[in-house]
This record gives structure tokens, C-alpha cells and sequence, in this order.
């Protein structure tokens, strides 16, 4: 099955993780980059705040055609408990019929996200293979 690795990282701890994934599994690695990187006070004000209520960001379209594969893996920081803001809009731009995984990290290792996608997967059309908390060395 065809690999796609999505993810994005404000701090770089999420980019370094989805190096890593995407070496050990042998798939394509794609980085999501909003529009406009948000200063901290944006992440920590507006971001959560988005985060919390399912709102997504302008990003720029994706480095990848995601039709191209039937397994997508999404890797997230956790804000507040919830996937980004820009992995929100990356959900929107899932196709139909995929099989969609998450890797949600975090210095916990621990999210509440796991209800919040599994309603973006039946609303998109989507299996979801599973989420897991994944805790940032």
C-alpha cells in the first residue's frame, strides 16, 4: 500500500519524528506550511483557540498530490488537547476512500483528539486506521 507521511511542526519536534517514520516504513513525506507562520503569541492565543474549536488555517497546498496514495499518515502537534489548525485543513483536503492514520505528538504523550477525527473520517469519507499519542523525546 502507498505511503504518504503529512505532517506539520511548528517547533520541529513533529518534523523530526516524520523523518524518522517516514525512513523506517519507506513512504513519501510531505511538510504542511501555512500561508503565514504565526508568531508564538498566535500559536499560544488564536491557535489554541482553533484548536480547540475544529477551525482550520490557510496552508499551502500540500507538497504532494494526495490522490496518489491509498494510505495517508497524519502527524500533528497536540494543541490544547487537538490536532493544529493546519492539520484541520489538511482533513479537509482528504480523499474519499483513504485509509488515514494519526500520529498525534506531544511532551505528554497524551491527547483527546481521538472522537474529533474519527467524526472527520466518517463526514469524509475515510477509514481511520487509528490514532496514537505519541510522546515527543
Amino acid at each position: 500500500m502507498k505511503t504518504l507521511i503529512v505532517y506539520y511542526s511548528y517547533s520541529g519536534n513533529t518534523k523530526r519524528l516524520a523523518e524518522a517514520l517516514s525512513e523506517k516504513e519507506g513512504a513519501d513525506i510531505a511538510e504542511i506550511k501555512d500561508v503565514k507562520r504565526p508568531a508564538k503569541l498566535k500559536v499560544y492565543t488564536a491557535g489554541i483557540l482553533a484548536s480547540i474549536r475544529g477551525k482550520a488555517w490557510r496552508i499551502e497546498p500540500p507538497e504532494a498530490d494526495l490522490t496518489g496514495y491509498e494510505r495517508i499518515v497524519l502527524m500533528s502537534p497536540v494543541w490544547a488537547s487537538n490536532p493544529t489548525p493546519q492539520i484541520n485543513a489538511v482533513l479537509e483536503l482528504l480523499p474519499e476512500g483513504r485509509t488515514v492514520a494519526v500520529r498525534m505528538i506531544s511532551k505528554s504523550g497524551k491527547s483527546e483528539c481521538a472522537e474529533r477525527l474519527e467524526a472527520a473520517a466518517k463526514a469524509g469519507n475515510w477509514t481511520l486506521e487509528d490514532v496514537e499519542d505519541v510522546k515527543a523525546g
